[in-house]
C-alpha cells in the first residue's frame, strides 16, 4: 500500500512544480483579465462532470469486487460502465451548449470574446471526452495498478507543460490552451488502454458485454456519489462563480492562485484516498475488519502529519511565497485567503484521505454523500452573504466553516462503523502530532518574525530547516515506539544507539 501511495505522491509532486512554473507563466501570458476568463471556464465546465453521476467511483468498488473474488463477471461490468460514458459524454456535450449562452452572460473583457468563446467550446469537448477517459482509471485501480498509472500520468503532466509553454509563447491564446487540455487527455487515454491490453490480455474494452442488470446496480451506488460531486463542486468550483458574480472576473486570480495551494495539497491527501477505498471494498469482502481498522488509524495519522507539514508554512510564509512568485500585489488578498482555507483544512484535509473513503469502500455512502452536498449548499450560501462585507476573505470563510463540520460529522460516522471509539481515534492521532508540530512553527515564526525572509533563497532555506526540524521531531518523537508504523525502529543508526 505504501508503495502505490507513494508513486501517486511523487506525482503530485510532480503536478506541484508543473504548477508553480505554469501558474505565473500563464498569469503573463495571458494577463489578469485573461486568466480570470480562463478560471471562469474552467469552473463552469467543471460542473459538466457532475453528468458522470458518480459512475467512476462505483466502477471502482465494483471492479474490486469482482477482481477480489477473480470471478468472470468484470468484463461485464467493464462493457456497462463503457456504454454509461459514452451515453453520458454525449449528454455533457449537448447541455454545454446551455452553458455556453450562460457564459456569454459574464462580462467578459471585448477583445478576449472570440477566443474565449471558442476555448469554451474545446474545453466542453474536453470534459465530455474526458468521461470516457475515466475507464482506465477504474480497471487499473481495482487490479492495483497504481505505479504504472502513474508513471503515465508524469509523461502526461510533462506532455502539458512543454505544450502549454510552447504555444502560449507562440500566441497567448485561450483556445490553444484549451487544446493542449485535449491532446493530454487522448495521450493518457491511449497509454492507458494499451498498458491494460498488455497486462491484463483476459480483459475485454467494448460494449461486448453491455448488461442493464448491472448498470441498475452500479446506479444504486453511484447516485450516491453524484451527490458527493456536487458537494465537492459546490465546495472547491463554485468561489469563482460567486467571486466573478458579485465583485469582477479580474479578482478570480486573487482567490484561485490562493486556492492552488490548497488544491495540491489535497492532491497528496486524496493519492491516499486513492488506495484506501479500494482497499476498504477489498478487506470487506475478505471480512478482514482488524485489518481495515488499522489502516484507518494509520493513514489517518499519516495524512495529519503531510497535512500539518505542508500547513504551517503555508500560514507562516505563504503569502511572502505568493508575492515572490506570481508579484507582490497577490501577497495580502491571497495571502489572506490561504490562511483561512488552511487553518480549515487541518481538520478536513485528514477525513477527507481516509476516513470518506473508507466508508464509501464499505458501501457506507449516505452521511458523506449527502453531508457534503449540505456543506457545498452553506459554502454557496455563506460565500454570497459574506463576499460583499468582507470581500475574498468573505468567500474563504464561506469555504472553511462548513468543511470543518462535514469532517467532524463523518468522523465520527467512520468511527462508528468499525467500532472505534473516537477518543481512541484522537489519543492515536493528534497529541503526538500537534505536540511534535510546537517545535516547526517556531522555526518558521523565527525565520518570519527574526530573519524576515522574503526572497527564494530565504524562502527555500526556511522551508528545508522545516522538513528537518519536522523529520527529527517525527522520527524521535511522534512515531517513536508507535504501534502501526515506528520509524525510528527502522533506521539502523537509531536502532543501534538505542540499543546502547
Amino acid at each position: 500500500m505504501l508503495k502505490s501511495v507513494g508513486s501517486n505522491w511523487v506525482v503530485t509532486a510532480l503536478m506541484i512544480v508543473v504548477l508553480y512554473l505554469l501558474t505565473p507563466f500563464t498569469l503573463h501570458k495571458l494577463g489578469v483579465d485573461g486568466y480570470g476568463t480562463w478560471m471562469l471556464i474552467t469552473s463552469m465546465n467543471g460542473y459538466l462532470g457532475l453528468l458522470v453521476l458518480g459512475v467512476p467511483m462505483a466502477s471502482v468498488r465494483y471492479f474490486a469486487q469482482h477482481a477480489a473474488k477473480g470471478d468472470s463477471s468484470l468484463n461485464e461490468a467493464i462493457s456497462s460502465c463503457t456504454g454509461l460514458y459514452l451515453l453520458l459524454g454525449l449528454i455533457a456535450l449537448v447541455i454545454g451548449l446551455g452553458l455556453y449562452a450562460l457564459f456569454t452572460l459574464y462580462g467578459i473583457p471585448t477583445p478576449r470574446h472570440t477566443d474565449a468563446r471558442l476555448a469554451f467550446a474545446v474545453m466542453a469537448l474536453f470534459v465530455a471526452a474526458g468521461f470516457i477517459g475515466l475507464l482506465p482509471d477504474g480497471i487499473m485501480a481495482a487490479h492495483g495498478d497504481f505505479v504504472p498509472r502513474n508513471v503515465i500520468r508524469l509523461a502526461s503532466v510533462l506532455l502539458r507543460l512543454g505544450l502549454t509553454v510552447g504555444l502560449l509563447t507562440l500566441k497567448a491564446s485561450l483556445t490553444l490552451l484549451a487544446l493542449v487540455q485535449l491532446a493530454c487527455l487522448a495521450f493518457d487515454f491511449t497509454a492507458c488502454v494499451l498498458f491494460i491490453r498488455h497486462r491484463h490480455p483476459e480483459i475485454r474494452l467494448g460494449l461486448g458485454g453491455f448488461n442493464w442488470g448491472v448498470v441498475r446496480q452500479i446506479f444504486s451506488f453511484s447516485l450516491f456519489v453524484l451527490v458527493l460531486n456536487a458537494g465537492s463542486r459546490l465546495s472547491f468550483e463554485t468561489d469563482s462563480l460567486v467571486i466573478g458574480a458579485f465583485m469582477n472576473v479580474s479578482s478570480i486570480p486573487y482567490f484561485t492562485v490562493a486556492n492552488s495551494f490548497i488544491i495540491y495539497l489535497m492532491e497528496f491527501v486524496i493519492a491516499i484516498a486513492a488506495v484506501v477505498m479500494p482497499a476498504a471494498t477489498r478487506l470487506q469482502t475478505q471480512g478482514k475488519t482488524a485489518d481495515l481498522r488499522e489502516i484507518f488509524l494509520k493513514w489517518s495519522k499519516v495524512a495529519l502529519s503531510v497535512t500539518i507539514m505542508a500547513g504551517l508554512f503555508f500560514v507562516v510564509l505563504g503569502p511572502r511565497f505568493i508575492a515572490w512568485w506570481v508579484g507582490p500585489q497577490f501577497e495580502h488578498a491571497a495571502g489572506q485567503v490561504l490562511q483561512i482555507l488552511m487553518l480549515s483544512y487541518l481538520i478536513f484535509l485528514p477525513v477527507r484521505g481516509v476516513a470518506l473513503p473508507i466508508l464509501m469502500g464499505l458501501g457506507k455512502p449516505r452521511l458523506p454523500t449527502i453531508g457534503f452536498l449540505v456543506a457545498g449548499l452553506v459554502n454557496l450560501g455563506l460565500s454570497i452573504l459574506l463576499v460583499r462585507p468582507l470581500g475574498l476573505a468573505g468567500v474563504a470563510l464561506g469555504t472553511a466553516i462548513p468543511n470543518v463540520l462535514f469532517a467532524a460529522a463523518v468522523l465520527v460516522q467512520t468511527c462508528r462503523e468499525l467500532q472505534t471509539p473516537v477518543a481512541e481515534y484522537v489519543r492515536y492521532v493528534v497529541p503526538r502530532a500537534v505536540l511534535g508540530a510546537v517545535p516547526v512553527l517556531a522555526v518558521l515564526l523565527w525565520f518570519k518574525l527574526g530573519l524576515g525572509v522574503r526572497g527564494l533563497a530565504g524562502l527555500a532555506v526556511a522551508g528545508v530547516a522545516m522538513v528537518v526540524v519536522f523529520g527529527l521531531m517525527w522520527i524521535l518523537f511522534v512515531y517513536r515506539n508507535d504501534r502501526y508504523v515506528d520509524v525510528r525502529s527502522r533506521i539502523p543508526l537509531l536502532r543501534v544507539s538505542g540499543r546502547a
